[in-house]
């Protein structure tokens, strides 16, 4: 399936985009939204681009992209984004951020990469297949509590001491290697179905998490943006699920409110530290016409903060 850049027109009306200005996309993916900010620049505007995916890096919209001297192409993660910029002379001068968290169409469409229950093949699931435990490792060591943490925290799955139960069973028989095995097992393992969505949703939700560090990297890229941001700059989020809509959301809520230090008393107006980001993050949803075209966007949320 083709990938396509999910609210795009509303991330290029939210970042405001200047002619001249520096932007960051920490989501490359295949290139939808990066391609759209170029097109916006002028010439001496200039956009820099990451992606933790090494077939993003590869792929031959990154290649062509890569032509163009306003823009740069990075592998890192989230939590290096600050250190990959480092070099770049950028700290407190980019005008505009953009997160997009979901997987892409090619991640999700091919079997190898193991994301998807629709389609049989190798258990990885890791954004970057160069480092880290693949999902088929993590499951052949993981002890049973902290797997049923992590189905209930980070897929809400409440059938996640089941799901456990069966999977520990199954791996003292034969490892769990292929995504089919797994969501069989599961299918098997949950009681109860959910209209329209399949039983191995949550759980191959969670463990995706769990194998890329997911909400940890969201957490540190949120910090690192506002570092990277001049006073006006803009960050806008578009996550796919609740556990990363709320931390965008709680964060910056914390950021944008006055804080004290609790311990002095009484508290004086210099003791108050301002926020650093100005009031914002109000929910904008996809328009009926995305979905109807771009059924993936239905669970897209996206947020905007700017720094004060």
């Amino acid at each position: 399936m083709e990938h396509l850049p999910v609210m795009l027109a509303e991330a290029l009306e939210q970042l405001a985009i200047r002619a001249d200005g520096l932007y960051v996309d920490c989501t490359f993916g295949r290139g939808g939204h990066s391609q759209a900010i170029l097109a916006q620049l002028g010439e001496s505007g200039r956009l820099l681009a990451l992606d933790r995916d090494l077939d993003a890096i590869g792929s031959a919209t990154a290649q062509l992209l890569q032509q163009d001297p306003r823009f740069s192409l990075v592998h890192a993660c989230f939590s290096q984004l600050y250190t990959k910029t480092v070099t770049e002379r950028v700290i407190g001068q980019v005008d505009g951020i953009l997160i997009d968290l979901g997987v892409s169409s090619p991640q999700l469409d091919n079997p190898e990469r193991g994301f998807s229950f629709l389609h049989d093949g190798p258990l990885d699931m890791r954004m970057d297949t160069s480092v880290g435990l693949s999902a088929a490792q993590w499951l052949a060591q993981v002890s049973e509590p902290d797997l049923v943490a992590a189905l209930f925290d980070y897929g809400e799955e409440r059938f996640a001491r089941r799901i456990a139960r069966a999977i520990i069973e199954q791996r003292l028989q034969e490892p769990l290697i292929t995504t089919r095995q797994l969501a069989k097992l599961i299918e098997e393992a949950v009681p109860i179905r959910e209209k329209h969505k399949h039983p191995a949703t949550r759980s191959f939700q969670a463990i995706r998490i769990v194998v890329n560090s997911e909400l940890d990297e969201l957490k540190q890229v949120l910090l690192h943006a506002i570092a990277l941001l001049k006073p006006g700059g803009r960050l806008v989020v578009i996550s796919f699920h609740s556990l990363e809509d709320r931390i965008v959301k709680r964060f910056f809520r914390a950021e944008s409110g006055a804080k004290y230090d609790p311990g002095k008393f009484p508290i004086k107006e210099v003791d108050i530290t301002k926020g650093v980001l100005k009031k914002g993050g109000k929910a904008i949803k996809a328009s009926d016409q995305e979905i109807a075209h771009n059924v993936r966007s239905r669970s897209a949320v996206m947020r905007v903060a700017e720094k004060a």
